[in-house]
């Protein structure tokens, strides 16, 4: 009696043990799905043991390719985001035509979006490589569920990328480098499109230029940017062209 409740124990272990293996007709289906259920759990590290064995032991079944994926997607939960850019990047570049691209190119630029600093002060590059991506969401898969959220990051990084040349040009202004700042100014209106700031822009152009003693280029710009300036730039570019014309 004793001995047949060992073997019923034991057997229920067993079958409890075989219960909670998912089901899959191959073994690499089996650890494939293994590896989604601890994903979902979040135990990440024993999701890569399982995803790593798809790519070792199983590299040419159907389950390889949808594992490469689930570990770009593994580092991007981590928040690992160098690494996960550089995981879709290279999935993308292997599978040009999987059916999933799309989102690929999505977390490629949500990779670097994330990677963005919280203040103007430090290196925005982050920020320049999102925007080339959310492009490439928007402009080559206009239709895909990830184009408004592309479109709203897009705007945000191109806020923090005219603060920070803003800053940097008013920051020479205000030292009165007046020829560097003159630079970031005229740099500012070739990229950014933000009414405001090029408003500012324009305005700061012909002063750091009334400052160098620059009278021809400054009338010049006067001539080029004054119906395009708000009408309190207008008032103090009136001044500053009679001023100009007196030293020709």
């Amino acid at each position: 009696m004793k001995i047949s409740f060992i073997y019923l124990m034991l057997f229920l272990v067993l079958a409890a043990c075989s219960s909670d293996k998912p089901d899959g007709r191959t073994e690499a289906e089996v650890l494939f799905k293994e590896a989604q259920e601890l994903v979902d759990a979040e135990r990440f590290i024993l999701a890569t043991e399982k995803l790593n064995l798809i790519k070792t032991q199983h590299p040419y079944s159907f389950y390889a390719t949808p594992a490469e994926l689930m570990q770009a997607d593994v580092l991007f939960l981590q928040e690992n985001y160098i690494e996960a850019a550089a995981a879709y990047l290279l999935f993308r570049d292997f599978h040009p035509r999987h059916e999933k691209i799309p989102f690929v190119v999505y977390r490629i630029a949500e990779s670097y979006f994330k990677q963005i600093p919280d203040t103007i002060d430090r290196d925005l590059e982050p920020a320049l490589e999102s925007i080339k991506y959310y492009d490439e969401v928007v402009t080559k898969y206009p239709d895909s569920s990830y184009r408004k959220d592309a479109e709203s990051r897009i705007s945000k990084a191109k806020k923090m990328l005219r603060q920070k040349d803003l800053y940097i040009a008013d920051f020479y202004f205000k030292t009165e480098a007046y020829s560097p700042a003159r630079y970031w100014y005229l740099d500012i209106l070739e990229n950014h499109k933000d009414e405001k700031t090029r408003n500012h822009a324009m305005l700061r152009t012909i002063l750091a230029t009334y400052e160098l003693k620059e009278w021809k280029p400054c009338l010049d710009y006067i001539e080029k940017f004054n119906q395009q300036v708000d009408k309190e730039a207008q008032k103090e570019i009136k001044s500053i062209k009679s001023e100009c014309s007196k030293e020709i």
